[in-house]
């Protein structure tokens, strides 16, 4: 028995560790018990759950040690938990690292951007197609309908693998949710996004399935009023409701995402009149028997102009409500009925959306004029159907089968110049101050015989009437005059195409003056034109003006609006000079006198400042100013007198001490 239980037990030992693997290994043994794997963080989130999660990147062409360029691929997951529908999802990933977005799948770029795009600054992310996030309780848990992926593919900056390119943060940017800040965990950043009835919010209630409309300086509707299995009718209207803004000679343009073409239109115009993408495409593959003859535009991104007065009685394509302007729409307070233009169009769509109530709006719009303010559209939004007025005359209103409402805001580019400039004068000084250098931006370097940095130089006020080439032996002549120095080399022009002088004209105990004229270098024709001017402290005591309309914006106290009377409201172009060969071009010209009462506005001081705009607005676009005011004599002396009679008062209060000792 001894010698038989050695043997065993020594098997049984042995014996062990091939027990343990088995367990471990699996073979239909039960696994050894261990700790539990912590929970997803997405389980422990009831509200909105964001993910970015990093792959592949790999160093690409050229080789650059100071500014590497890296391929990154990175994966961005909406998922909703919570108990009520995300509408139009919307999400904010700080890039931060000089990124270009070369693609990304089911989400398009919330500012109309294509791709590639720039989005070192970071951007904000759009649904398409599914823009709605359904919850789990409506759908039994089904992800496809919960959840989103949005697979990026790009090119970054210096942060070389297996480094991570982290975004600064990851955000929604849906109205009435909270997000903290983002943790990193492995290769995953996320976060949990939760209702918060205190958060800002611009929307604020919900229209059954729809999201309500929503303010912008620029609003366009997309409304399909007629639907068919293969194609249907839309009308499209843009709304200006800035005060300020407003398009000459409009061009808006889109992306088609399922290789959609447009048939027909009435109000408006593509650019382009081109089927040849169709023939040659699947478009001309699917309708064999259509007669792409009569196709307007089969371009992915087709541009669309107004068209001009003369058609909108036309039968065939004109005679819908607010068309045909030549692209112009003014801001509501100069006159509502032209605030708005409308067109309308027959598109005709593509497997497999071949279904007369599987309509997709077009995405990625961009607008923009001639001299006129940038602006930057958001993504389509499903709203509750427009209304329209039958056209009968019948005491009812007829509603579309489905509308989208895209809002543009006026922006500023980053980098981007003007496109008007103003100069400075006054009655107590001889001089002008011109507008910046290069204020409208300034020729290629390459071709620079001027300086890019150089003050402007003073000149005499005749000078106003010539163009900048001219100006150079006034300003030099005037500079010898007044003992001034002059760069080496010259300052470079503004390079604006309108201009406009602010000239004090008179003040005096109980009111003041102003006259402002305007200057059209450019051959453009301006109908209809606007100026506005802000004044913190004087506008107040605006009374009247003479040659213009003036008044105060609506719900303003320190902006004044003008425009022309009636007849007198074209700005033409700049034009040859009586005699070509030898006078130079003369611009355009408007001018006006504005007075001013101190009576509402005691205190101010006009020579110092006061009497000039701190800003200034020429159809929309708002103008450079200069830096510096005309110098007036009073004001240099004012101090100097201020400080003679606090010497003599000194003085007085030492004798009457020496008088008393």
């Amino acid at each position: 028995m001894p010698g038989f239980f050695v043997p065993f037990a020594l098997a049984a030992f042995l014996f062990l560790p091939i027990c343990s693997i088995a367990q471990t290994t699996g073979g239909g043994t039960r696994a050894t018990p261990s700790a539990a794997a912590p929970a997803p963080a997405a389980d422990n989130c009831n509200g909105i759950f964001l993910s970015y999660r990093t792959g592949t990147g790999s160093k690409i062409a050229p080789t650059d040690p100071k500014h590497q360029p890296y391929r990154f691929e990175s994966t961005l997951t909406v998922q909703n938990n919570g108990i009520e529908r995300l509408k139009s999802w919307q999400v904010y990933v700080g890039f931060k690292h000089d990124e270009v977005l070369v693609s990304a799948s089911n989400a398009i770029l919330a500012d109309g951007s294509s791709y590639p795009a720039l989005v070192g600054n970071g951007t904000v992310f759009a649904g398409f197609p599914m823009t709605d996030l359904k919850t789990a309780i409506e759908t039994a848990g089904d992800s496809t309908q919960t959840s989103v992926e949005v697979k990026m593919l790009g090119t970054q900056f210096g942060v070389k693998p297996p480094a991570i390119p982290w975004p600064a943060n990851i955000t929604l940017v849906n109205d009435g949710w909270a997000c903290p800040a983002p943790s990193t965990l492995g290769g995953a950043m996320s976060v949990c996004c939760i209702r918060d009835e205190n958060a800002k919010k611009n929307i604020t209630v919900l229209d059954g399935d729809f999201l309500p409309r929503q303010s912008g300086d620029l609003t366009i509707a997309y409304d399909v009023t007629r639907a068919y299995d293969s194609s249907y009718w839309a009308q499209v209207t843009l709304t200006n409701h800035n005060h300020l803004g407003r398009l000459d000679n409009w061009k808006l343009s889109w992306d088609w995402m399922q290789d959609e073409f447009i048939f027909s239109m009435k109000g408006a115009y593509p650019s382009i009149v081109d089927s040849s993408p169709c023939i040659f495409g699947p478009q001309g593959e699917y309708y064999k028997q259509l007669d792409f003859s009569t196709v307007l535009n089969c371009e992915r991104r087709p541009t669309i102009i107004d068209l001009p007065p003369t058609k909108f009685n036309d039968s065939t394509v004109g005679m819908v409500p607010f068309c045909c302007r030549n692209g112009t729409i003014l801001p509501p307070s100069m006159d509502p009925s032209k605030s708005v233009s409308s067109f309308q169009m027959q598109v005709f769509k593509m497997p497999p959306t071949l279904n007369r109530s599987d309509i997709s709006p077009p995405q990625n719009w961009k607008i923009n004029g001639t001299l006129n303010p940038d602006y930057q559209c958001g993504p389509p939004v499903r709203v509750s159907p427009s209304e329209f007025v039958d056209p009968s005359g019948l005491p009812s209103n007829s509603t579309a089968v489905a509308s989208w409402q895209v809002v543009c805001n006026i922006t500023q580019p980053k980098g981007s110049s003007p496109r008007c400039c103003v100069s400075f004068s006054a009655f107590y000084n001889d001089s002008v101050v011109p507008c910046n250098t290069c204020a409208c931006g300034c020729p290629n370097r390459a071709a620079q015989t001027c300086s890019a940095t150089a003050p402007p130089v003073l000149l005499p006020p005749n000078a106003l009437l010539v163009p900048f080439d001219n100006r150079t032996t006034m300003a030099t002549a005037w500079a010898n005059i007044k003992h001034r120095q002059v760069p080496n080399p010259m300052p470079c022009p503004d390079n604006c195409g309108v201009s406009i002088n602010w000239h004090v004209n008179t003040d005096y105990n109980r009111g003041w003056s102003a006259r402002v004229t305007l200057f059209n270098w450019a051959e453009t024709l301006f109908p209809d034109w606007f100026v506005a001017v802000e004044m913190d402290k004087a506008a107040g005591g605006f009374e009247a003006m003479y040659s213009f309309n003036g008044t105060m914006l609506p719900n303003s106290n320190s902006t004044l609006f003008m425009q022309g009377l009636p007849g007198l409201n074209y700005l033409v172009g700049e034009t040859d000079g009586l005699n070509p060969s030898k006078d130079p071009r003369v611009p355009g010209k408007q001018q006006s006198v504005i007075s001013f009462t101190k009576r509402t506005t005691p205190g101010i001081n006009v020579p110092l400042g006061d009497g000039f705009p701190t800003k200034v607005y020429f159809n929309g676009e708002e103008c450079s100013l200069p830096s510096v005011y005309p110098t007036s004599d009073v004001s240099r002396r004012a101090p100097a007198s201020i400080m003679s009679v606090i010497l003599a008062a000194l003085v007085a209060s030492i004798l009457m001490k020496e008088l008393r000792w």
